[in-house]
């Protein structure tokens, strides 16, 4: 899939636009999600087990969750598609590396991350384009490397798209985004779904896989 996609033409242009305000909204946003700290946790965990190779946070935005990884222990670096977004984590995380890119051409060789996060950023891309996501991942993570998705679960409904703040973005049965990354070479570690909170109006699901050692 080329980088020039309408879609992502028009998703980095309307995270241009917001920039600074999704920066404030998102500063802190860990601080009351334990559960989702939780499955962070498991994820830095199991990389640092592992090896020492580093972990890229694929779709990293205003960068805090890049600088949670490295807070975990990790040699994490961010990309995204927003040049906005990418100044503002490279001023507001100075001691970390953030590159523009695409998550499916990224510059880097093959089986070079140790782990892969993708925490809400294939939440934008259409149902039919996500295939070519996967086989990116599979392509830079590691043999024995994993992966964390966390995206809006559709609660066993089919893909939904519905009015994010931002642009158009996408409701996904946990189901069947495990199947895609089984069909990549990935096997399940865990899932987790947690309930919206008062504020939030969708289940959120979480899951870690594992890329397929080669014999």
């Amino acid at each position: 899939m080329a980088e020039t996609s309408p879609y992502l033409t028009e998703t980095a242009a309307a995270y241009d636009a917001v920039a600074q305000l999704y920066t404030d909204f998102t500063r802190g946003s860990l601080d009351r999600l334990p559960v989702d700290r939780a499955i962070l946790a498991v994820f830095a965990e199991l990389v640092r087990t592992d090896g020492p190779r580093p972990v890229a946070e694929a779709g990293c935005g205003p960068g805090h969750m890049t600088a949670h990884l490295r807070d975990l222990g990790l040699d994490a670096f961010g990309i995204d598609l927003s040049p906005a977004l990418i100044d503002i984590a490279r001023r507001e995380h100075p001691g970390l590396r953030f590159e523009l890119g695409s998550m499916t051409a990224m510059d880097m060789a093959d089986g070079e991350l140790g782990g892969l996060l993708s925490w809400y950023s294939l939440i934008h891309v259409p149902p039919s384009e996500l295939p070519p996501y996967f086989a990116e991942f599979r392509r830079v993570i590691a043999p024995g490397g994993h992966l964390l998705l966390g995206f809006f679960e559709s609660e066993g409904d089919p893909v939904q798209p519905f009015d994010h703040r931002v642009t158009t973005a996408y409701r996904w049965p946990i189901d069947a985004l495990a199947d895609l990354a089984r069909g990549e070479e990935f096997v399940e570690v865990a899932r987790m779904l947690r309930e919206p909170l008062e504020d939030e109006r969708f289940r959120r699901g979480h899951l870690l896989m594992r890329r397929v050692r080669t014999s």
